[in-house]
C-alpha cells in the first residue's frame, strides 16, 4: 500500500513538471509572437516613413509632402511648386497644363524640378507658404519663395521660371514705399492720394497683411495715374505713430495731400485695389440731366445729396468736395452745374440740397433741406449739416446702413415684415405711417422701421421673437440698454404710450444675462448682464474687465494668466479684476465696445464713461500689471492681517 502511494506521488510530481514546462514554452512562444508583432509594426512604420521620404513622380510631376520637402529642395537652385487640393476644379483643369510645364522644364539646361503638394494633407507646408487658395503657384529660388502672379499658361509660367533660374537673378525691390520721419511729409503731402500702413514687425496681423499689401502695391502702381502704397514701422517711428493716433496694429490711413482719413476697406489684394481705385475718384459725381434727379427721387433708397454750383472753379464747390471726402464712405454725393436742375430743386447756385426719395417723404417734414455753401463755408459745417439731415423722420434701418446711419440714441425701432417692393409697399407704408404719427411729437429721438427677419437675433434678445404679434417695438438708449414694448396689438396710441413711459423713466430694461453667480469670491469676479452696472460701473472702484468668448482660443490661453493677475491684486479693496462672457450677456453701456475677443478695459473710479482699452502690449502678467498700475486712480495698499 505504501509503495502504491509512493508511485502516485512520483507520477503527480512528473505530471506537474511536464505542465510547467509546457506553460513556459507557451509563454515563450507568446512573448516571441508579441516581439514579432512589434517588430512587424515597427517595420511597417519604417516603410511608411520611407514612403513619405521617397519623392515619387506622377505624370512627370514630383510629389512633395511635409516629410520629404526640405530634404528635396535643400540642394536645388530653382523649384516650381504647385499647392493644390484634390477636390479643386481649377486644379483638375490646370493639371494637364502643369504636366506639360514639367516636361518642358525637365529638358531645360540645367533641368528644373517641377513639383506639386497636396495642401490639404501637407498642412505644415501650406501654412509655411501662406497658401489660402488653390491652385497656388510659387517658384522656390535658393529656398526663398517667389509668388507667381501671371496667367496659368505653359508659355508664361516657363518663361517666368527660366527668368528666376538665371544665376544673376535677384528679387525685385518692394513696390511698397518705406516711410520715416525724414521723408514722410515730403511723400505724403505731395500725393493726391496714398495709403499708409502703420505696422509693428512682431504683429501677426501685420505679417498676414504684408504679402497682400505688396501685391496690391504692385497692381496699383500700374494704375493710371499710379496709386502709391506705403508703410511705417510704428515701433521705430514713434513720433509719427503718436502724431496720427496709432494705438493698434496694423492701422491703415488714406492721405489726400497730407490730410488723413480712416481706411475702412478690405485687407486682401483685390479688395485693397478696388477700394483704393474707388477712393481715388472724385467724392462727388456730376449729374448732367434732370431725368437723373427724378429717378433718384422716384426709385431711390437713400437720401439724395446734391450740391448746385456755378462750375468746378466755384469756391463753394471746392469746399463741398472737401466735405464729401470726409463722408464718402457713408453717403453718395452728387453735384451739378445745370440751371434746369437748380430750377427743379427751387434753389439758386451755391446751395447744398438734401431730399428723401418719395417713399420716405411725409407731410410732417420738409420736402428738402437747403444749406448755403460759399468759399468761406467750413467743410466741417457741411459735414455736420449732411449728418443732421440725412435721415427721414422714420427711416428704414437695415443691416447694411445700421452702423453708418443709426448710431444716435435713443433709437425707437418698430419691427415687422418691411418690404418696399410693389406688391408689399402699401402694407409696409401702412405701419410706417402709424410710426410717423408718433415720431413727429418726439423730435429728440430717432425713429426707424426694421425687417424682423434682418434683426432676428436682436428681436430674440429683446424677448419678442415669440410675442405672437405682427408688429413689435423697442427702444435702444445711449447707455446700451434695451427696452421692449409689451406684446399687444400695435397702433399709434400704444407706441406713444411706450415712448412716453420711456421718457418718464418708467420702463425696465431687457438684459440678456446668465444667472447671477451664488459664489463670486474668487480672484476674478464673474460679471453677468444683470450685474454689469453694479460691479463694472461702481463709481467707487477701479475695475479691470475682460470680455471673452467661451470658444475663443486666445481667451483660453489668457485664462491662467488672468487668474494669477486676480490673485496678485486680490488684497486691494478698491480694485476689482473681473471677466464677462460677452456672448451670453449684454454689456449695458455702449462705451465698452467689443469687436473681438478677448477685449480688456480699465474702468476707472469716478470716470466710468471713459474706460481705457488695453491695446498693443502682450497679454502677460507683466504688461497687464503695468497697465493696471498706470491707470489705477487709488493706490490701494494690501489689506493687513490683524
Amino acid at each position: 500500500m505504501k509503495l502504491r502511494k509512493a508511485w502516485l506521488l512520483v507520477l503527480l510530481l512528473a505530471l506537474t513538471q511536464l505542465l510547467a514546462a509546457a506553460s513556459a514554452t507557451d509563454a515563450h512562444e507568446d512573448a516571441s509572437d508579441t516581439e514579432n508583432a512589434i517588430e512587424d509594426e515597427e517595420e511597417e512604420e519604417e516603410d511608411e516613413e520611407e514612403d513619405d521620404l521617397e519623392v515619387k513622380e506622377e505624370n512627370g510631376v514630383l510629389v512633395l509632402n511635409d516629410a520629404n520637402f526640405d530634404n528635396f529642395v535643400a540642394d536645388k537652385d530653382t523649384v516650381l511648386l504647385e499647392f493644390y487640393a484634390p477636390w479643386c476644379g481649377h486644379c483638375k483643369q490646370f493639371a494637364p497644363e502643369y504636366e506639360k510645364i514639367a516636361s518642358t522644364l525637365k529638358d531645360n539646361d540645367p533641368p528644373i524640378a517641377v513639383a506639386k503638394i497636396d495642401a490639404t494633407s501637407a498642412s505644415m507646408l501650406a501654412s509655411r507658404f501662406d497658401v489660402s487658395g488653390y491652385p497656388t503657384i510659387k517658384i522656390l529660388k535658393k529656398g526663398q519663395a517667389v509668388d507667381y502672379e501671371g496667367s496659368r499658361t505653359q508659355e508664361e509660367i516657363v518663361a517666368k521660371v527660366r527668368e528666376v533660374s538665371q544665376p544673376d537673378w535677384t528679387p525685385p525691390p518692394e513696390v511698397t514705399l518705406l516711410l520715416t520721419k525724414d521723408n514722410f511729409d515730403d511723400v505724403v503731402n505731395n500725393a493726391d492720394i496714398i495709403l499708409v500702413e502703420f505696422y509693428a514687425p512682431w504683429c501677426g496681423h501685420c505679417k498676414k497683411l504684408a504679402p497682400e499689401y505688396e501685391k496690391a502695391a504692385k497692381e496699383l502702381s500700374k494704375h493710371s495715374p499710379p496709386i502709391p502704397l506705403a508703410k511705417v514701422d510704428a515701433t521705430e517711428q514713434t513720433d509719427l505713430a503718436k502724431r496720427f493716433d496709432v494705438s493698434g496694429y496694423p492701422t491703415l490711413k488714406i492721405f489726400r495731400k497730407g490730410r488723413p482719413f480712416d481706411y475702412n476697406g478690405p485687407r486682401e489684394k483685390y479688395g485693397i485695389v478696388s477700394y483704393m481705385i474707388e477712393q481715388s475718384g472724385p467724392p462727388s459725381k456730376e449729374i448732367l440731366t434732370l431725368k437723373q434727379v427724378q429717378e433718384f427721387l422716384k426709385d431711390g433708397d437713400d437720401v439724395v445729396i446734391i450740391g448746385v454750383f456755378q462750375g468746378d472753379s466755384d469756391p463753394g464747390y471746392l469746399q463741398y468736395q472737401d466735405a464729401a471726402n470726409n463722408l464718402r464712405e457713408d453717403y453718395r454725393f452728387h453735384h451739378t452745374f445745370n440751371t434746369e436742375i437748380a430750377k427743379f430743386l427751387k434753389v439758386s447756385m451755391g446751395k447744398l440740397v438734401l431730399m428723401q426719395p418719395e417713399k420716405f417723404q411725409s407731410k410732417y417734414e420738409p420736402r428738402s433741406n437747403v444749406m448755403d455753401v460759399q468759399g468761406s463755408t467750413e467743410p466741417s459745417a457741411i459735414k455736420d449739416y449732411v449728418v443732421k439731415h440725412a435721415l427721414p423722420l422714420v427711416g428704414h434701418r437695415k443691416t447694411s446702413n445700421d452702423a453708418k446711419r443709426y448710431t444716435k440714441r435713443p433709437l425707437v425701432v418698430v419691427y415687422y415684415s418691411v418690404d418696399f417692393s410693389f406688391d408689399y409697399r402699401t402694407a409696409t407704408q401702412f405701419w410706417r405711417n402709424k410710426v410717423l404719427e408718433v415720431a413727429k411729437d418726439f423730435p429728440e429721438y430717432t425713429f426707424a422701421i426694421a425687417d424682423e427677419e434682418d434683426y432676428a437675433t436682436e428681436v430674440k434678445d429683446l424677448g419678442l421673437s415669440e410675442s405672437g404679434e405682427d408688429v413689435n417695438a423697442a427702444i435702444l438708449d445711449e447707455s446700451g440698454k434695451k427696452f421692449a414694448m409689451e406684446p399687444e396689438e400695435f397702433d399709434a396710441d400704444t407706441l406713444r404710450e411706450f415712448v412716453t413711459a420711456f421718457k418718464k423713466g418708467k420702463l425696465k430694461p431687457v438684459i440678456k444675462s446668465q444667472p447671477i453667480p451664488k459664489n463670486n469670491k474668487g480672484p476674478v469676479k464673474v460679471v453677468v448682464g444683470k450685474t454689469f452696472d453694479a460691479i463694472v460701473m461702481d463709481p467707487k472702484k477701479d475695475v479691470l474687465i475682460e470680455f471673452y468668448a467661451p470658444w475663443c482660443g486666445h481667451c483660453k490661453q489668457l485664462e491662467p494668466i488672468y487668474t494669477n493677475l486676480g490673485k496678485k491684486y486680490k488684497g486691494q479693496k478698491d480694485l476689482v479684476i473681473a471677466k464677462m462672457d460677452a456672448t451670453a450677456n449684454d454689456i449695458t453701456n455702449d462705451r465698452y465696445k467689443v469687436e473681438g475677443f478677448p477685449t480688456i478695459y480699465f474702468a476707472p473710479s469716478g470716470d466710468k464713461k471713459n474706460p481705457v482699452k488695453f491695446e498693443g502690449g502682450d497679454r502677460d502678467l507683466e504688461h497687464l500689471s503695468k497697465f493696471i498700475d498706470e491707470h489705477a486712480t487709488k493706490k490701494s495698499r494690501t489689506k493687513e492681517e490683524l
